[in-house]
């Protein structure tokens, strides 16, 4: 045994044995309490312990967006968000999103028939949400930017969806 190695055994019972204060945070206008390592990401917190699947796990490092959701607004990928990080912060999922109507991008989804098999879905659709309110009148390139991968392809109808919901927002004055 190297000397190193007692060293980090009574580092880790130090750890061990202080309690670590829950961090509290907002999800869906609603306070929660996470007690546990505050290195785990966000998407499991939000899958496992509060249930709320419509995050979905794609591919584990940030890359393809099917995680995305709100911190105070802004789109991130919850994949590779650790607790610790989103302390004291309010996050939104696609089960937050409106709970009294659709938004109006979820609306022209629909109207659009964007979705195909639907696993990216909520990730595109807060990605347009931030988006949209980042950029009331974005460009072809302010969508493709995104940068949320469809496995399915219909990007067409998520631009087109993007933009209808745009005009929309626009139309309403939000």
């Amino acid at each position: 045994m190297s000397q190193s190695e007692p060293a980090a055994e009574a580092s880790a019972k130090r750890s061990a044995a202080q309690p670590r204060a829950p961090l509290a945070l907002t999800v869906n206008d609603k306070p929660y309490y996470h007690e546990g390592d505050p290195q785990m990401p966000l998407l499991w917190f939000l899958r496992d312990t509060l249930r709320l699947t419509g995050t979905k796990f794609g591919c584990g490092v940030g890359a393809c967006g099917a995680c995305t959701v709100l911190l105070d607004g802004k789109a991130v990928r919850s994949c590779t968000m650790p607790m610790a990080a989103v302390a004291e912060h309010r996050i939104t999922t696609i089960e937050g999103l409106e709970t009294d109507a659709l938004h109006p991008v979820q609306q022209a989804w629909i109207e659009e028939d964007v979705a195909q098999c639907g696993y990216c879905q909520a990730g595109q659709i807060l990605a347009a949400v931030d988006l949209l309110k980042r950029k009331p009148k974005p460009s072809e390139d302010d969508i493709s930017a995104i940068g949320n991968l469809c496995r399915c392809g219909t990007y067409p109808r998520i631009r087109k969806a993007i933009l209808r919901a745009a005009e929309s927002i626009q139309g309403q004055g939000k």
